[in-house]
């Protein structure tokens, strides 16, 4: 390429960056909604990344070793819709000039698995940037697991652009932090440093030096000064790609609404369009013709259409790279190509344990743990952590390595003989950081490759909740583990027992919560999160212990999968009440029909672990197990009553937990809410007789 510096070459830039800007600008004043400013500004360094760096190839959005870029300043989507336009994805002109309208491939915000080449959704700030945090993990590991000497098969960097949203939002200093611990050397962060915020300048609210925070953080920085400076962008990025055990941060001083007359470095080109007046005020400025609106000069289009025989290229190399590599590692090759492709490996779930039955029984956080301990052997994608609350929820997978840096400041392997530390360990320390723990999670699930499990208490779920609607909203098969799910907790009091989070998961679109009644149920349930690969899966787990349910005795644990079966039935399968449960609660109505039995009143018990899996369920089957002539019913849970009236009916009852807990013994706190088995019965003969049976 041409340096910038020769007359022609500076102009065919300057060309190509006002394109992105106007296809930008003029998109949302067609739609009359967008956010025009940060395209105006941030142009030149998208440029400089998309046509000098960035390793991608257009006709196929999915290979492999690409770089990733994250817009994590999702509401500047119009840049990147602009990109993917320009250098051949196959997003027509005609899905830009439908911008934020019903059907189109151009949302508001960027939304993986609508848009090709959008790598992951973005939109509440932060989140991208976390994401991108999880990309680079997700490349070291797989270049740890996979590559040998001389035969380099992943070998990508992630790239993500961030305004002061994202840094100022909270998830992306932990995310960061985390980053410059791993000294993730292949993340490098463009900040388009404008200074502006939707509703004012950042001098109000956000006046720490951002650079050296991030040195602070371990991160290698750099500062643009002059966001139209292309050859300081070059340089920078060059440099970042030369730093080798650091992210880095490359803070670019840009003007929002660049050449906007009266419109730029205000935040007035944050949120809006420009408005017609403006709008040709700019294009004057900039010298962009009135007419037409998005268009597109001749030279500029073939500039950019270069990244499409640039992309085969450099997919026809790595092509040539992995055939290498299929000779030398045949078993190494076939497991990679399975594992890219998500496909499970044959016998993954051979080793998983059944368990006895057993009154005492086990918590099933334990079961959980030794039912990841069996897996995790067959299922080299299996990767995860807790936000450092391993010994907690048994979430650690034994012998298989933490991924770290293997080497300290000096460059000295850590521990002894490195200590099981490398980028190829399996165990993710997240450190207290649920925030950043579920988005980075997300990260993983979207490079590819990688089946991601996180680990927090139930409670704790509420500082999830931004990744785990993201991962629903992305059809992500991100496995959410959490523990110590009820007040049965006990003494750690109200604010660590969770009330209402259960429901809160069950009102996630497209989010499967699981609540396993013991730890045959759990083994089901973990079977059903790893195939469950579109779909995130919550697994809420006891502190306490459980029966083991006798199988002999009752229905397999198989029928978890419908997401409620008949657990134990009258002979006739004509029962005057229904207690339907779930969790450890089962353990609870089990108990109580033994002795409504005594009474002679015929009982029919109902697992529900999965509120979901049982509405996916045709209509015959969920009358077979609820039976709609029965209007006895009592649903048990240690939560909320919120939602439980669909499966009861209007002349059902629940026993729930409609208030906060109490610091006290777990048993102590069950009892005392009305979790008994007299409780459970004194309910249920007044059900009874309520509904005059």
């Amino acid at each position: 390429m041409k340096s910038s510096t020769d007359p022609s070459s500076a102009r065919l830039d300057n060309l190509c960056i006002n394109t992105i800007r106007f296809l930008s600008v003029d998109a949302v004043e067609k739609a009359d909604s967008g956010h025009p400013g940060l395209p105006m500004g941030a142009a030149p360094m998208a440029y400089v990344l998309w046509t000098r760096f960035l390793k991608h190839n257009p006709t196929n959005p999915g290979w492999n070793d690409r770089d990733r870029f994250v817009l994590s300043a999702g509401h500047g989507s119009m840049l990147l819709y602009s990109l993917l336009h320009l250098t051949g994805y196959d997003l027509p002109l005609e899905q830009i000039q439908l911008f934020r309208q019903w059907g189109s491939k151009t949302p508001g915000h960027p939304e993986r698995g609508l848009t090709p080449g959008v790598e992951t959704t973005t939109g509440p700030l932060g989140q991208g940037f976390a994401n991108s945090v999880g990309l680079a993990i997700a490349e070291d590991y797989l270049a740890a697991s996979y590559n040998r000497p001389g035969h380099p098969i992943v070998g990508h960097h992630t790239y993500v652009l961030v305004g002061d949203g994202d840094l100022m939002e909270g998830v992306s200093s932990e995310a960061a932090s985390l980053a410059g611990h791993l000294k993730l050397g292949k993340l490098i962060c463009l900040y388009d440093d404008n200074h502006i915020t939707l509703s004012a300048s950042t001098h109000i609210t956000f006046t720490e030096d951002r650079g050296k925070r991030f040195e602070a953080y371990g991160w290698h920085t750099q500062t643009v000064e002059n966001g139209n400076d292309l050859e300081a962008i070059d340089r920078a990025l060059r440099a970042a790609q030369a730093e080798k055990e650091r992210p880095s941060l490359i803070l670019v001083r840009t003007r929002i609404g660049y050449g906007s007359p009266n419109k730029q470095d205000t935040f007035e080109a944050h949120g809006s369009p420009l408005g017609e007046k403006e709008l040709k005020l700019t294009k004057q400025a900039l010298g962009w013709p009135l007419d037409p609106p998005f268009y597109i000069p001749e030279q500029v289009l073939a500039h950019f259409r270069r990244a499409v025989e640039n992309g085969k290229q450099a997919e026809a190399e790595w092509d040539v790279r992995f055939a290498d590599y299929a000779k030398a590692f045949p078993d190494l090759a076939n497991e990679f190509q399975r594992v890219m492709s998500g496909e499970l490996p044959q016998g993954w779930g051979t080793d998983i344990p059944v368990f006895p039955a057993d009154p005492k029984g086990m918590a099933t956080r334990v079961a959980s743990g030794k039912v990841l301990s069996a897996l995790s052997p067959n299922l080299p994608t299996l990767i995860g952590g807790s936000a450092d609350l391993d010994p907690s929820t048994h979430t650690a997978l034994k012998a298989l390595g933490d991924f770290e840096n293997p080497r300290d400041e000096a460059g000295n392997l850590q521990g002894s003989a490195g200590g099981g530390w490398s980028y190829a360990g399996r165990n993710l320390h997240f450190g207290v950081r649920e925030h950043a723990m579920g988005a980075i999670a997300n990260g993983l699930a979207v490079h590819g490759g990688l089946i991601p499990f996180t680990a927090t208490f139930l409670t704790f779920s509420d500082y999830m909740r931004p990744p785990i609607r993201l991962a629903a909203l992305m059809k992500l098969g991100v496995i959410f583990v959490f523990t110590h799910d009820s007040i049965a907790l006990g003494e750690d009091g109200s604010t660590h027992q969770p009330i209402e989070q259960l429901a809160s998961l069950r009102a996630i679109p497209n989010l499967l919560a699981i609540r396993p009644c013991d730890a045959n149920e759990t083994v089901v349930a973990w079977r059903v999160a790893i195939e469950m690969r579109h779909q995130p899966v919550a697994l809420v787990l006891t502190r306490q212990n459980v029966p083991t349910l006798d199988r002999k005795q009752f229905a397999g644990a198989e029928g978890l999968r419908r997401g409620a079966y008949v657990l134990a039935d009258v002979p006739d399968g004509k029962p005057e009440i229904i207690l339907i449960a779930t969790g450890s609660e089962v353990g609870l109505i089990v108990a109580a029909r033994e002795k409504l039995q005594k009474q002679k009143i015929p009982v029919r018990l109902v697992s529900m672990p999965s509120w979901e899996l049982f509405d996916a369920q045709p209509a015959e089957y969920r009358d077979s197990v609820l039976l709609p002539a029965v209007h006895a019913r009592l649903a048990v849970e240690a939560g909320v009553t919120q939602g439980w009236h669909r499966y009861v009916g209007d002349r059902g009852d629940v026993i729930g937990v409609d208030r906060f807990g109490a610091s006290a013994p777990g048993p102590v706190v069950m009892r005392e809410y009305g979790f008994s088995v007299e409780n459970v019965c004194q309910r249920a003969l007044a059900l009874l007789e309520e509904n005059d049976v």
